[in-house]
């Protein structure tokens, strides 16, 4: 049976230190890899299927990189996120609460606002709806008894998905946007889940 060790190790020291405090210190080689390999095949794919649909979505150089950021950002996040050393190093003792996770989920804010800025013709509407379901999302997931966070996270982040394709409508070219990013968020970050170590 695999060990579950919720103190994580002090970080590295210099740029080293400056990566453990990012996807938790004392993360396995597999772990690093899962999260190397995983991010590239996921990135690949997303690339792939935009190529595929860019002669039609005619994006500006700006639009391309902004994407291609948000892309790495989230995909990275959500295959992070997942590791047991980044749960062991998130919900450590101490970072509980909405306190401690509260502004990171709120920090992504900045993604929505790219996307109504740049992808939707400063669409506020949009920014204002998924901005306010995924904080709202994530406040109820925090505030609610351990034992039930999981299954109302998979409940809110199935709302989500509905939110996402129905009431505001898919980007062209990012549909995986919002899926995505309450994946990470609500599900990949928020759950506190036991940090296995081999």
């Amino acid at each position: 049976m695999p060990e579950i060790n919720w103190s994580p190790p002090e970080p590295r020291s210099g740029l080293l230190g400056e990566w453990d405090k990012f996807v938790g210190p004392g993360a396995t080689s597999t772990e690093e890899w899962v999260q190397l390999i995983g991010g590239l095949a996921l990135l690949a794919m997303l690339g792939v299927v935009i190529g595929l649909n860019g002669g039609s979505l005619n994006w500006t150089a700006l639009q391309t990189i902004i994407a291609a950021l948000l892309s790495f950002d989230i995909v990275g996040g959500i295959i992070t996120n997942a590791t047991s050393a980044a749960k062991r190093w998130y919900h450590r003792e101490g970072r509980t609460g909405l306190k401690a996770h509260l502004p990171f989920v709120a920090l992504h804010g900045v993604h929505l606002l790219l996307i109504a800025t740049f992808f939707r013709g400063m669409d506020w509407i949009y920014f204002v709806v998924a901005y306010a379901y995924l904080m709202a999302a994530a406040a109820l997931i925090l505030l609610i008894p351990l034992y039930l966070q999981r299954p109302v996270a998979f409940a809110l982040y199935a709302g989500g998905l509905l939110l996402s394709f129905y009431v505001i409508t898919p980007t062209a070219g990012l549909e995986w946007f919002i899926p995505f990013l309450y994946f990470k968020l609500l599900i990949s970050h928020l759950l506190k889940e036991a940090p296995y170590q081999p």
